[in-house]
């Protein structure tokens, strides 16, 4: 009896130590597209009131977790029966997201006349606000979606090779770490202002080499919160 447990936890090790070799390279194949869901969703969690970034990031995040629980079984059934598919679906994705790219370029040099009025007015009711904050979660939970999508079937196909249970560990393991990850860093991102204006009342009053280094190190963070989101 006791042979036998050990021998099940052997296999759990050996199952285990194979699943973290094979996401160490699916998560270097797919670090391009966490950086490319990092910078989106920072963009999207910013341009709000400081006392609304947290939730809205919040709701993103709940949005992506929902995207990855529709996207994971139907990417273990893709393997299963129609592995063929996995490329057109990757292709697919890619010519949206090129799209999403061109689009964000073009409107550098010629920004949608939408914008115009709401930057130019001075009020805006809470009705108003809220609609824009609803309209900007669900068009960055749509581009989390592509993206998902992206992530899990370029990490599925490191272990297309490999089991099913292989499948969902690894595959699993790349979208949590996608969702946390990713999210978590925005959060990070979003607040780095308030960290900074945090340090800067701290150095008030103060003299001295620290507390110049600390007032200097609060300013560093504000500034660069903007060129940073960019």
């Amino acid at each position: 009896m006791a042979s036998g447990i050990f021998a099940v936890l052997d296999d759990i090790a050996v199952l285990l130590d194979d699943a973290a070799v094979l996401s160490k390279v699916a998560a270097r194949k797919t670090a391009g597209l966490l950086g490319d869901d990092l910078a989106v969703n920072a963009e999207k969690a910013t341009g709000f009131h400081a006392s609304r970034e947290l939730p809205v990031l919040w709701a993103i995040t709940k949005g992506s977790f929902r995207n990855k629980l529709i996207i994971l079984p139907l990417a273990f059934l893709l393997s299963a029966y129609v592995p063929w598919l996995v490329v057109p679906v990757l292709l697919l994705g890619g010519t949206y997201l090129s799209y999403e790219g061109a689009e964000k370029i073009f409107e550098i040099f010629v920004p949608h006349k939408k914008h115009a009025p709401a930057a130019a007015q001075e009020f805006v009711d809470a009705e108003e606000l809220l609609k824009r904050e609803v309209s900007k979660i669900k068009s960055a939970v749509r581009t989390d979606f592509i993206l998902s999508i992206e992530i899990i079937v370029v990490g599925l196909g490191t272990v297309m090779e490999h089991n099913l249970l292989m499948q969902v560990v690894v595959v699993s393991f790349i979208a949590v770490l996608a969702t946390v990850g990713v999210y978590g860093l925005v959060a990070l991102l979003v607040r780095m202002d308030d960290v900074g204006f945090y340090l800067i009342e701290r150095s008030k009053g103060r003299e001295g080499f620290m507390a110049r280094v600390v007032n200097r190190t609060g300013m560093l963070l504000v500034a660069a919160l903007p060129w940073i989101i960019r």
